[in-house]
């Protein structure tokens, strides 16, 4: 902006010529077409209130010495919100077993909407992640008296139990099924699972455990990435 030597006597009042310059990032749906492709005519100008905020890009710590970030924002009407930007664990439910554990997120293996999120290993709701599944095979375990996956040489050496405990583990034991797919991820030490929070607006990376269906979509999209048949 080029100020003409007539008025450099005078003030400029640049929150006002700043403000004019600098787009913000609004959230209004004015600019948008209709459903049936047409133009709407807008009627009003941008508000205070339709204002947003830059991404948080959440973070995955993957480095060790890095700790988990998370600022708090002040938002209209004196709420707040949780802005995560380094995170590295979150509670996730395995729903079929009604169970729900914290785990360590290990990796970003897909997101649907970006590449470069997968690349750059940034959580957001909906992606793709590997859990420990150490959490979650302990419990097994422990609720059924069955260790999931591929047993390894110390597994026969069981440790005393009670009778009353047999007899419970015995009793859930009955009509119990672990899909194959999961048992092969146990055997691993790694399981799928979706972020079903948002991690930009409440501070957590929570989610579930793929199964099923969802499970085979997932596996089978990745796998095609790869090139693998």
């Amino acid at each position: 902006c080029v100020v003409p030597s007539s008025a450099s006597s005078t003030p400029l009042r640049f929150p006002r010529l700043l403000a004019s310059v600098i787009m913000a990032i609004t959230r209004d749906s004015r600019h948008k077409r209709r459903n049936t492709g047409g133009r709407r005519n807008v009627h009003k100008k941008k508000r205070k209130y339709e204002t947003g905020r830059q991404a948080a890009m959440t973070k995955l710590i993957t480095t060790q010495g890095q700790q988990r970030r998370v600022s708090e924002v002040r938002t209209r009407g004196g709420n707040k919100k949780f802005r995560a930007l380094r995170l590295d664990t979150g509670n996730y439910s395995w729903g079929t077993e009604n169970c729900s554990k914290a785990a360590r997120i290990l990796d970003v293996v897909y997101n649907a909407s970006n590449n470069e999120l997968t690349r750059t290993k940034t959580l957001v709701k909906n992606c793709i992640v590997e859990v420990d599944a150490t959490p979650f095979r302990e419990w097994y375990q422990n609720h059924y008296g069955v260790r999931p996956g591929k047993k390894r040489s110390g597994d026969d050496e069981a440790a005393a139990k009670s009778r009353s405990v047999q007899q419970k583990q015995a009793k859930r034991c009955v009509g119990r099924t672990l899909e194959q797919a999961l048992a092969d991820q146990f055997s691993s030490g790694r399981l799928l699972a979706c972020v079903s929070s948002r991690p930009g607006q409440c501070g957590r990376a929570d989610g579930y455990i793929l199964e099923g269906a969802e499970l085979d979509f997932y596996k089978r999209i990745m796998n095609k990435k790869k090139g693998k048949k």
